[in-house]
């Protein structure tokens, strides 16, 4: 693919704001997922190291959420004692491997909690999705997976660095 920052911004919407690296791309050959840095390029800490680009994935999850889907994740985090421990651990390991990242010899603030910057429980399905889609095991962003895919787009949603209008008039 030409220019993965020129998709990601048009699928955004907006200029990035550091260096992403794609993670995840869908059967068209656009990003799904991109790797954000720890912090951004002005040294803004930035708690989400997993970022969803794919405007089809943010629209159904942006309605699962609309529907409650958080709460609904909530609940079953606190009634399922083994898929609250799987997501305590998907917590631990998305900072785990932020800190990894992190520049040693940087001053100032560090971002801090798990997926999405939350130390438990779920703030966003997006950031879950977006965890278990870079390959990392995430309870929620399994369940979200089996409600959001498959991402079954017959054309790109960007050509030419910006987004597709025969994408954008069939979702």
């Amino acid at each position: 693919m030409s220019d993965d920052r020129q998709v990601i911004e048009a699928q955004l919407g907006r200029p990035l704001r550091a260096e992403s690296e794609v993670v995840y791309r869908c059967h068209l050959d656009r990003p799904v997922v991109v790797r954000v840095p720890p912090n951004l390029d002005d040294g803004t800490p930035f708690p989400t190291l997993y970022w969803l680009t794919c405007p089809l994935a943010i629209t159904r999850i942006g309605r699962m959420e609309g529907a409650g889907g958080v709460k609904r994740m909530e609940s079953k985090a606190e009634a399922d004692e083994e898929f609250g421990q799987a997501l305590a651990q998907a917590h631990d390991s998305y900072a785990a491997e932020r800190e990894s990242l992190s520049d040693p010899g940087l001053t100032g603030p560090k971002p801090t909690g798990g997926v999405g910057g939350t130390e438990s429980g779920v703030k966003c399905l997006h950031a879950h999705y977006a965890h278990f889609r870079a390959g990392r095991e995430n309870p929620v962003g399994e369940l979200v997976s089996q409600w959001v895919e498959p991402l079954d787009c017959v054309v790109p949603c960007v050509v030419d660095g910006a987004l597709n209008p025969e994408w954008v008039n069939r979702h």
